[in-house]
């Protein structure tokens, strides 16, 4: 067994499988949501580990959402410009370019977050439902989870395990996709 499959069948789905998973999920009340995080390369095993994982959830009663932040961020995309004139901008100015673009739009518009929270369960239950966020990568490098996370502070009610491509730097700093400068400012649960 892969020390990620491990860590999710041991660590994690321990946690979800409580009847009430909130207080083990965070320490925060207004938090009820965690980090799964995963070496980058792993990103293929984690999407079927976690397919199995939301299965046996299931089988104990639990109801998994899985939001994918590479549709939300396409979503995101498209309400600035087409695909086609994405890939022209890119071509004309350069990706470095388009990368500080994107950025500036999703920090100063919360469309992204905004798209997350009208993906989460409807009439939700803390003990029942259960919300995975997945592709978590697609943001790289135009924009920060921490910056998501925050942003979506008290509208996520739900126990939410965000799975997180990154490698630790101490006991909480992580660097996004393993490349990015550590961000010491997470304040959620490491898994």
């Amino acid at each position: 067994m892969s020390d990620l499959a491990r860590r999710l069948k041991q660590d994690l789905e321990p946690v979800l499988g409580l009847a009430d998973p909130r207080e083990r999920i965070s320490s925060y009340h207004d938090m009820p949501y965690a980090l799964f995080r995963y070496d980058p390369e792993d990103e293929l095993e984690l999407r079927r580990e976690v397919a199995d994982l939301a299965n046996r959830l299931e089988q104990k009663a639990k109801v998994v959402t899985s939001i994918s932040l590479a549709v939300c961020l396409e979503e995101a995309l498209r309400t600035q410009h087409t695909p086609q004139e994405w890939y022209e901008a890119e071509r004309d100015q350069g990706a470095a370019t388009i990368v500080e673009t994107v950025h500036a739009a999703l920090a100063d518009d919360p469309v992204l977050v905004n798209l997350v929270v009208a993906r989460m369960p409807k009439a939700a239950d803390p003990r029942r439902d259960i919300v995975f966020i997945l592709r978590t990568g697609a943001l790289f490098p135009m924009y920060r989870v921490s910056a998501l996370l925050e942003q979506a502070k008290g509208q996520l009610v739900v126990p939410t395990v965000l799975f997180y491509p990154g490698t630790l730097d101490g006991a909480v700093g992580l660097k996004f996709m393993g490349v990015l400068d550590a961000d010491p400012n997470y304040r959620p649960k490491i898994f």
